[in-house]
């Protein structure tokens, strides 16, 4: 393993991934080829112009982008792919569970079947990151937070939710009156389809008015806490609170 610059959030951190040249023995993911990852890292602003066609083109090479290397790239979609995890296992109908538990008077465990069968709200706003970057007028279908808090039962002393995301890295948090809100959802589907691996499925959380990094991938666990615990970026020096327009982003992010 040798350190590669990856594209997280707000700027370029000297984060370890995994390239490979062989198969990896442990099964933990599709290895990520030395020559292929150097050749995007050299690709500069001859890579930019031709971004869509060379992340798909990644993308059918590895299988999939769990590294978020390609999030060095645009594509097609306007949507970048970042990853703090070196690989990240993917899950379906028969082995995905949201958990929700902590502070709560009746904890529960969800099959992607069972959440898939709940009322689901749609939700249609641009999705802005603190890179720069914002993709207008996009549709997210889920289950409010909220709904699941009330079947859970929250207890007295709970003021705030941790967010666990099953690549067993990442992490988010929201006060309770925040993950109330109507337009916070455990997001099932994006752009009338269902969320495919890349953009965090088979569920993924949506904070629709913060920056994107509030909105984590591969959620698998809502706890409920006395307090705020930072999530993996906050503990970097992110905004907790993170509304667009009013903490450690822009509001005049092009769009794409």
């Amino acid at each position: 393993m040798r350190p590669a610059l990856v594209c997280a959030g707000r700027g370029w951190s000297n984060r370890r991934v995994s390239i490979e040249e062989d198969a990896d023995p442990d099964g933990r993911g599709t290895p990520v080829g030395r020559r292929l990852v150097l050749g995007m890292l050299g690709l500069g602003a001859a890579g930019l112009v031709a971004a869509p066609s060379l992340q798909r083109g990644f993308e059918a090479v590895t299988g999939s982008d769990p590294t978020g290397l390609s999030g060095l790239l645009p594509n097609g979609g306007g949507f970048r792919y970042y990853s703090v995890a070196s690989s990240v296992p993917e899950r379906g109908p028969q082995d995905y569970r949201l958990t929700v538990g902590g502070l709560v008077e009746r904890p529960a465990s969800y099959t992607l079947d069972a959440l898939r069968a709940l009322p689901q709200t749609r939700v249609v706003r641009d999705v802005q990151c603190v890179t720069g970057w914002r993709v207008p007028g996009t549709p997210f279908e889920g289950v409010p937070v909220n709904r699941l808090l009330e079947a859970a039962g929250v207890r007295p002393e709970a003021r705030a939710i941790r967010f666990d995301c099953f690549d067993g890295a990442y992490t988010e948090s929201l006060t309770l009156p925040q993950a109330r809100r109507d337009d916070v959802l455990v997001a099932l589907r994006m752009r009338d389809k269902p969320l495919g691996h890349g953009h965090g499925g088979p569920v993924r959380l949506y904070v629709a008015p913060m920056y994107f990094y509030k909105s984590a991938k591969w959620l698998s666990g809502i706890t409920l806490t006395e307090g705020v615990e930072p999530g993996y970026w906050e503990r970097l020096g992110y905004d907790v609170d993170a509304w667009v327009g009013r903490s450690n982003g822009r509001d005049d992010a092009p769009t794409v």
